[in-house]
């Protein structure tokens, strides 16, 4: 085939954020459909998509060139001045990679731009140009070339030094002017100034053009995407905008005839092109392992050989604690499997992997740090659990190591490792330093414009009203674990084709946003990977600088990061693990300081009866409601319950009727059989039905004969659903079996359950290990319900949401929660007694400065007496009189005996003369008459506070929830609890678990308001609506707003109607209406009671409830219940003429008489 005489050598793909529109892989193929022998991709001043190119380059059978558009200082790149933001201060300037020495140096430069040259941009100068050119050709870029611009402002003679200077670093002619054709004036007066230096200094010109999309059809997308980037709007005429639509991808035919006057630029492409000849290897076999330190002339096989033995032993000891009928015969199996997986490791060449996991894990371990019990497949792993790298024995569990390493489809092994979220950047540090900082990365991620908020960018980008977009957004379907796209979207939505093809702007909207969709929107730091290299990284790959966390992070996605040999390790931070670390720590310093979490029985009793309760809020895995209404059906009695249930809870199995069909089995509900005996061993825990992946393997191995190795082939061919890989497995599955002379027809029927079951099944390994977390909380729970859930609270303190589940369960378990207390409260909640003392780090402005400065001077002296005394011996410089007043709103001061607005009123006193007393103990002063005879401002007394009543109830809830996010000491919707279980179909902790679209009525009151106003100038409304155990925000659209706004601004109690948008961290409530909940009550109201305790009930308080009776005549009927408690009670009906009206100042009236919990509404 004839090449074409062109090549591209300037080409932004998606990887230029939000400035380029092409896809990689759209790119490749233009290239081969133009029938270019080679292309170049130059993103502005990042590879992040070299490697992909590269990959898809070499699949088509064009030559992939490297490539970047530097962006260059003017002068140092460490100067951040303003003056090194204007446009005279850094230039565009193209960079090609002829081999692998350029290649290494174009990613030493590109990451030292964002290491120590960025300034708005990542920049690097002339002098990292001049010692690290060696390798690259250079193109003077666009207009924002530093010679095209001298030349387009009359600079000739400073662009003709430049251009002498430039070609000097770039000898050996590697230095082009780039000469483009986009019709812009400037671009003609550059144009001619480069051709004619060209001429004057003999420098070689090109021909490029400078592509940002595709096609010329898509300029107008592009327009858009610049808008997404810039927060602008397509009507706004300040926007960053192209003067044309010329930027595309354009034929080499094209290209020749707008440089038919410089036919040698065309050429010069090839010339460039036959030049770059960089060769990678990205096939994923070779491996660059960190280098191990070890000892002298020991190898990573005999060193993981012998750890693994020394570890076994150790093992046997735990396991004997645990059943001392451990048998030798027992011991020679373990020591058989450890040989086996030790033999695979070492020849698939893999022990450094485990030496250098294993290393890292036990450092953790050594310092206290959390780490999990295992995750994902390398739970399988005997080597595994000998190292400590895992904590889950996998010999009773049946789990397979084969699942985890394959000797016949050799891959690196992954390894996965939870540790504790506070300690787990100290174990990435540590790694750090163990083998080098410019060795250690973490993985970059990039997040994608997809269905959904693709549709909304596009829509702000092109200025249409939120409310209208939000609406389209939401026809999109958004089903859990799926990806839809807009494609997708169209077929399933009849609603969103009429929009389509009946209205032109949402027509226009839904081509634009399939334009973009998929496009990468941002870059950001990967959960969990973390990349280690022998030598410097900038060797293998580029490096990028997380603007966020400031943390070094590889230009390169996690899977292009291993096609280069590249050794990854996953460090993942669980919540969970701090939490048990926290509870056993409570759990020492109290009632038990033996205990020891690793020692308790699989079989404990208590905990099993909580699981199949559904007590699970706080235990880990378990707690979505759903999770337990499936507890309490199944009622799981053993371990292996718990396994099963963590792999059936997924969308996958409970579609199925899976999850249904076990319960039943269980409870005999249901009977089932086996075609063939051999399976029962393997499928007799998950009663028959097939559960785990392990089991597909297990079951190839028994009845078809197959290796493990080659079963888990199987399990991944299954996966993949390929028909002619599955036909040619079903061969030799029933090949298999008839050589075990099993019936073929009901072999066949297994091999069907096997292949329909595999689209569910689950990875056993990880299941267990996830269990194993699941039943260690639970057992904390049911054993250690104070100190668990003190735990809890601690390490949610900064999710007030969380806090309020918390708490409300900590109730429901009847542990008495104390509120904040400058006595008695520490930073975290703590254990006192049978119940939980709030922690003084949860109450909001109290940094954890000021209660250390509360602690150590409660912990020099005695507990302070008032708030004077506390004001003199706290740090003032640490805690300020914001602190002071949260304390006091919180009810931190309480237990000093006096009302809080007495405490809020003195505070500004308290500390001036606190803050007195300091100074004059620091420089060594005492007051001549004593602290005594103080006497301030205001004329009392020091020490002495106003007297003043206590704020109305109100005033006192509204303060408590400023300070700490939430009520504590009462609740303004607890007198109306029996109301909201009556008229409301759920509360807002079980919103997540609806379905999208779902009719809900929540009752609340409206704790935070957002206006806004759409295109149209209508107001529209976000609002939080709380409720007795969390929150969810409102979106009333304009005409929803304009009825209800009045309702939406009060602070009344209210049942809001509405549906459900459920997204998959967070749902929204629409509106359709709004009632106050009084109005419901009133409405729906047939009895009215009143519960009197007759001790201390005296006849005036009876005639002053004849008196609100009265004045709250109604057509309800009233019932008094006289209660002596433990004894007796007297239900009396009052008469016809005291019927009476329900309302919450009735209640409030008879509340100020009798206190609490005295009226209900039937």
């Amino acid at each position: 085939m004839q090449h074409a005489n062109f090549v591209h050598l300037h080409c932004h793909t998606q990887y230029s954020l939000l400035d380029g529109a092409i896809r990689v892989g759209d790119l490749v193929n233009r290239a081969s459909e133009y029938r270019m022998p080679a292309m170049a991709v130059t993103d502005h001043g990042n590879m992040f998509g070299a490697l992909e190119f590269y990959s898809k380059a070499r699949a088509a059978g064009v030559k992939p060139i490297i490539g970047c558009e530097v962006y260059v200082a003017s002068g140092s790149r460490h100067e951040k001045s303003g003056a090194a933001s204007s446009s005279d201060a850094s230039g565009h300037f193209i960079l090609l990679c002829k081999n692998r020495k350029g290649y290494r140096n174009l990613c030493h430069m590109v990451s030292t731009a964002y290491q120590d040259g960025f300034y708005y941009k990542p920049r690097i100068d002339w002098n990292l140009l001049k010692e690290n050119n060696e390798g690259l050709i250079a193109l003077t870029a666009c207009l924002g070339g530093e010679i095209p611009s001298l030349i387009t402002r009359g600079r000739m003679d400073h662009a003709r030094q430049r251009a002498e200077e430039m070609s000097r670093v770039f000898d050996n002619n590697r230095l082009y002017l780039e000469l483009q054709e986009n019709y812009l004036p400037e671009q003609e007066v550059a144009n001619k100034g480069l051709i004619e230096l060209g001429k004057d200094l003999g420098l070689p010109l090109v021909a490029t053009n400078d592509c940002h999309y595709l096609t010329r059809e898509d300029a107008f997308a592009h327009e858009v995407l610049l808008c997404i980037q810039t927060g602008k709007t397509m009507d706004d005429p300040n926007r960053m905008r192209f003067a044309n639509e010329e930027f595309y991808v354009k034929t080499p035919d094209e290209m020749a005839e707008l440089f038919k006057h410089v036919p040698e630029a065309i050429s010069n492409t090839i010339e460039i092109a036959e030049r770059c000849n960089l060769e990678l290897d990205i096939s994923g076999d070779n491996y660059h392992f960190p280098a191990l330190s070890l000892g002298e002339g020991q190898t990573p096989s005999a060193a993981l050989e012998k750890d693994s033995y020394a570890g076994l032993e150790e093992r046997f000891d735990e396991i004997r604690k645990l059943r001392p009928e451990f048998s030798d015969d027992e011991v020679a199996t373990y020591k058989e499997r450890l040989k086996e997986e030790l033999g695979i490791i070492n020849q698939m060449g893999f022990p450094d992997y485990f030496l250098i996991v294993a290393d890292f894990i036990n450092w953790a371990k050594d310092h206290d740090i959390p780490v999990g019990p295992g995750r994902g497949s390398a739970a399988g792993s005997l080597v595994a659990f000998a190292l400590r790298i895992t904590d889950i024995d996998p010999i009773p569990y049946h789990l397979l190591f084969e699942r985890f390493l394959n000797p016949e489809r050799i891959s690196m092994p992954d390894i996965d490792v939870d540790f504790c979220i506070n300690g787990r950047e100290d174990v990435i540090n540590y790694v750090r330093d163990k083998y080098g900082r410019e060795n250690v990365a973490q993985i970059i991620t990039f997040g994608s414009m997809l269905a959904r908020a693709v549709i909304r960018d596009v829509g702000r980008g092109m200025g249409m009203p939120y409310g209208e977009v939000d609406t389209i957004a939401k026809l999109i379907p958004n089903p859990t674990g799926k990806k839809v796209t807009l494609k997708d979207a169209q077929k399933q939505e009849p609603r969103l084709r009429e929009l389509i093809e009946k209205d032109g702007r949402v027509k226009k909207l839904f081509d634009v946003a399939l334009s973009l969709e998929g496009l990468t929107r941002h870059a950001s730091t990967h959960a969990a990977g973390v990349v280690v290299t022998p030598k410097p990284l900038t060797e293998y790959l580029p490096l990028y600088v997380d603007p966020k966390s400031q943390g070094q992070v590889t230009q390169f996605d996690m899977g292009y990061v291993e096609q280069i040999g590249l050794v990854k390790f996953d460090f993942l931070g669980l919540k969970t693990l701090t939490v048990i670390d926290n509870a056993v720590r409570l759990i020492r310093e109290g009632k038990n300081p033996e205990f020891d979490l690793n020692l308790i029985p699989n079989d404990d009793e208590a905990s099993f009866q909580l699981l199949s309760r559904g007590e699970t809020t706080g235990v880990f895995q378990l707690e979505s409601s759903g999770m337990k209404e499936y507890l309490i059906k199944l009622k799981p009695s053993c371990f292996e319950d718990l396994i099963a249930m963590v792999a059936l809870y997924r969308p996958g199995p409970l579609g199925s009727g899976m999850v249904d069909s076990f319960i039943k089995r269980k409870h005999g509900v249901e009977t089932f059989g086996y075609d063939f005996p051999q399976l029962e061993p393997l499928l007799k825990d998950t009663y028959g039905v097939i559960v785990y992946q392990e089991q597909v393997m297990q079951i190839a191995q028994v009845l078809g004969n197959y290796s493990l190795g080659g079963a888990d082939l199987l399990r991944r061919a299954m996966g993949k659903k390929k028909a002619e890989e599955m036909a040619k497995q079903k061969k030799l599955f029933l090949d298999g079996a008839k050589e075990n002379k099993l019936d073929t027809k009901k072999a066949e029927k297994v091999f069907d359950q096997m292949e329909k079951f595999a689209e569910y099944g689950f990875n056993k390994s990880h299941s267990a290990a996830y269990a194993y977390i699941a039943y260690q909380t639970a057992y904390l729970k049911a054993h250690y319900p104070v100190e668990f859930m003190a735990a809890l609270l601690t390490e949610d303190m900064e999710n007030t949401e969380k806090v309020i589940k918390n708490i409300n369960e900590i109730r429901n378990m009847e542990i008495a929660i104390l509120p904040p207390d400058v006595n008695a409260s520490c930073c975290d909640f703590t254990v006192h007694d049978k119940d939980i003392r709030f922690g003084l780090g949860a109450v909001k402005g109290v940094g954890g400065g000021a209660v250390e400065a509360i602690v150590e001077a409660r912990e020099e002296g005695l507990s302070f007496e008032s708030l004077h005394d506390f004001c003199e011996r706290v740090d003032l410089r640490r805690v300020n009189k914001r602190v002071v007043e949260a304390l006091v709103k919180c009810g931190a001061f309480d237990s000093l005996q006096k009302h809080r607005s007495q405490f809020m009123a003195a505070v500004e006193e308290a500390m001036e003369s606190g803050q007195k007393i300091q100074r004059e103990k620091e420089s060594g002063q005492e007051s001549l008459f004593g602290t005594d005879q103080i006497v301030t401002q205001s004329g009392h007394a020091y020490g002495k506070l106003p007297e003043l009543d206590e704020w109305p109830e109100n005033v006192l809830l509204a303060n408590e929830k400023e300070a700490i996010g939430f009520y504590i000491t009462g609740h303004p919707l607890a007198r109306h609890s029996d109301a909201i279980k009556r008229f409301s179909t759920c509360d807002t902790s079980g919103l997540m678990d609806r379905t999208d679209k779902e009719e809900v009525s929540v009752c609340g009151i409206v704790t935070g308001i957002k206006l806004l106003n759409t295109r149209k100038g209508d107001r529209m409304a976000f609002v939080t609506l709380e409720d007795l155990n969390g929150f969810v925000e409102l979106v009333a659209f304009p005409e929803t707003y304009t009825q209800y706004s009045e309702l939406l601004n009060s602070e009344e109690a209210l049942l809001v109607k509405g549906s459900l948008d459920v997204g998959e961290d967070a749902c929204k409530l629409l509106v359709n209406e709004v009632v106050p909940l009084k109005e419901v009550q009133a409405r729906m109201t047939r009895r009215v009671h009143f519960r009197l305790t007759t001790p201390g009930l005296d006849e005036r308080q009876l005639r002053s409830l004849k008196e609100i009776v009265t004045r709250y005549r109604g057509e309800c009927d009233a019932l008094i219940h006289l209660v002596v408690p433990n004894r007796s009670e007297t239900v009396i009906s009052l008469p016809e003429e005291l019927r009476i009206q329900p309302s919450d100042e009735m209640m409030d009236d008879v509340e100020k008489l009798f206190g609490y919990n005295v009226v209900t509404f039937e």
